[in-house]
């Protein structure tokens, strides 16, 4: 049976001290539904982040990750140094990283290799900008970023392997996809991966939304059959907000 999560995606926010007043009230916060919680804080604010939650039942993942596992990359993160500072998760292909970044999913592709290599699970990111779904496209872009970056991989690699639609014209824009926009295309998501890799796979992999969730939203896209939880941006950066999408399950 495939998880609920809830993962909050700190971005380019929060230094040291505020990280320590956000996880301070993250700690506060009382979990009333079974889904699994995680954060990802900024790279130097990991492993505070990791020594102060070690307790709780909420994970510290990452943002993102280099492929090679060392080397001449100035700036640089390698799996094995999160996996060093008690990081074994991390989020890849975020919108973000491929638009202002440059990502593509044959990059992609070696950063996933990378991870499932060193035993790190992935949060693996897509979806399509606002021309492609006026023009209806939305589809046939999600299939190949998925087929691009993921289809190299055998059946067994999907058990760490977490998937998240992210309909760009949704992040940040305080627009969101209609729960019923949502729902059509994991279902789209989940056939694809069926057709591929057959019925166990794809209804084992837990897909989450990431597109402006909130609190008043959380519940109504969460209750949707194919949609297992939500990336939160914005909203996770209150401990309050973001409990409340958490128990919107």
């Amino acid at each position: 049976m495939r998880k609920n999560i809830v993962a909050g995606n700190w971005k380019m926010n929060n230094d040291l001290p505020q990280s320590e007043t956000l996880i301070a009230d993250l700690k506060k916060q009382k979990q009333i539904s079974k889904a699994k919680v995680m954060v990802a804080p900024t790279f130097t604010n990991l492993w505070h982040a990791f020594e102060a939650l070690r307790q709780f039942d909420i994970e510290v993942i990452a943002q993102n990750m280099h492929f090679a596992e060392n080397g001449a990359y100035t700036g640089e993160i390698s799996a094995s140094m999160l996996k060093s500072v008690g990081v074994n998760t991390v989020i890849l292909g975020h919108s973000e990283r491929r638009e202002y970044f440059n990502e593509s999913d044959e990059l992609l592709a070696k950063k996933v290799d990378s991870a499932l290599a060193n035993d790190m699970s992935v949060i693996f990111c897509f979806g399509e900008e606002l021309a492609d779904r006026k023009s209806g496209n939305q589809e046939s872009i999600v299939e190949s970023q998925i087929k691009n970056a993921l289809f190299h991989l055998d059946a067994l690699a999907f058990n760490n392997i977490v998937m998240a639609y992210e309909p760009v014209w949704a992040i940040g824009t305080g627009e969101t996809a209609s729960p019923e926009q949502a729902q059509d295309m994991h279902a789209f998501i989940r056939k694809t991966l069926a057709n591929k890799y057959g019925s166990d796979v794809a209804d084992s992999v837990s897909i989450l939304y990431g597109g402006s969730v909130k609190p008043n939203n959380a519940q109504e896209i969460f209750s949707k059959p194919d949609v297992d939880g939500g990336l939160i941006g914005g909203a996770s950066l209150k401990a309050e907000d973001f409990f409340a999408i958490v128990n919107a399950f």
